[in-house]
């Protein structure tokens, strides 16, 4: 029954006050994936504020500030989609939302010029606008390889190595896992201290992951907190990791568009420079160049809270594996067997 779900991942940009929660929490509730109950409660708590139409964009926004205010904060839209390409989001779905406000309402012309002017910045960015679906409204996966039981299977950075027990999927048993099924697993002789968020587990007999000495990135700097120079140490969001990273060295300048080398051994990076640099992680951590494992190898680099830059990894400099850790509970079982041949019971 599990596996004949379909998994897909969506992230809904756009503006502030674009309508993306109102749009998503009324996708949600046409789904079903609200009950009853709870939309009367949202409703009836909007219809209180005088903020009726807000009912469906409280499905997504959860905090009391939040709703006090209305919307959620985000960025804008160019830039968001810049970001989106950086990130390796392939497929676009653009709703062209608020036809209803557009003078005359539903307005063709003007649906047709921003179809127009969005194609032809997507176009610039990297996107190809053909297959890109505009859609007018009023308000992917497992990295890679195959995940069975009794595998064993190396987390990175930790190198820690265990066997896998079972792997489920809407707490129903699978024999194997595939590439975007999104799926749970236990684990033998691992305890929750072992490993973390922002832990990668691989095959540890095909190409297992390994910590990241340094690699060397494609950045894009979108927001400067001033002239950013070799040293400058942000905080990177690579899949699940969170962790500050050194720019270690500023290696060329480059078009941000066709690629082509501006100047080598730059001092400095400023907003709008796109650059080929030399990154190293302040603490563990495991990353992969974006040609191989796309989720693994492109991140955002954030300081004073915004997005500094977005960038993709060309190559990684791995440190050389030793032999994996063993866990804490293998430990305490080791020592148990110990202190039994040491002591043994009394024969009776």
């Amino acid at each position: 029954m599990g596996k004949e779900k379909t998994h897909i991942n969506i992230v809904v940009i756009g503006h502030v006050d674009s309508g993306k929660s109102t749009t998503t929490g009324h996708l949600i509730y046409k789904c079903g994936g609200i009950d009853k109950r709870t939309s009367e409660k949202f409703e009836k708590e909007a219809a209180e504020m005088g903020k009726g139409s807000f009912k469906c964009a409280w499905v997504l926004d959860k905090l009391k500030a939040e709703r006090e205010q209305g919307i959620s904060k985000n960025g804008q839209t160019r830039e968001h989609a810049l970001l989106a390409y950086t990130l390796g989001v392939k497929q676009l779905i653009v709703g062209v939302n608020k036809m209803d406000s557009t003078e005359p309402p539903y307005s063709q012309k003007r649906y047709e010029e921003i179809v127009k002017e969005v194609s032809t910045y997507i176009k610039k960015i990297g996107y190809n606008p053909d297959p890109v679906a505009f859609v007018p409204i009023s308000g992917w996966n497992v990295e890679t390889g195959v995940l069975k039981p009794d595998m064993v299977v190396t987390f990175a950075p930790v190198n820690v190595a265990t066997e896998v027990k079972t792997v489920e999927m809407h707490h129903e048993a699978l024999s194997e896992a595939l590439p975007g099924d999104n799926v749970g697993f236990n684990v033998k002789n691992v305890s929750v201290k072992d490993v973390r968020r922002g832990n990668v587990a691989g095959d540890s007999k095909n190409d297992p992951p390994m910590e990241a000495a340094g690699f060397t990135a494609q950045v894009i700097i979108l927001n400067d907190p001033g002239l950013i120079s070799a040293g400058y140490a942000p905080v990177l969001d690579c899949h699940t990791a969170h962790i500050a990273c050194k720019f270690a060295e500023l290696k060329e300048k480059m078009d941000r568009l066709s690629g082509k080398k501006l100047e080598d051994g730059p001092k400095f990076l400023k907003s709008g420079d796109a650059a080929i640099v030399d990154m190293i992680p302040g603490k563990p951590m495991c990353v992969e160049s974006f040609s191989d494992y796309p989720l693994l190898g492109h991140f955002t680099a954030g300081d004073m809270r915004q997005i500094v830059a977005v960038g993709v990894i060309k190559a990684v400099d791995k440190k050389a594996a030793g032999a994996s850790k063993v866990t804490s509970l293998t430990r305490k079982l080791r020592r148990l067997n110990e202190y039994y041949f040491q002591h043994p019971p009394p024969q009776s």
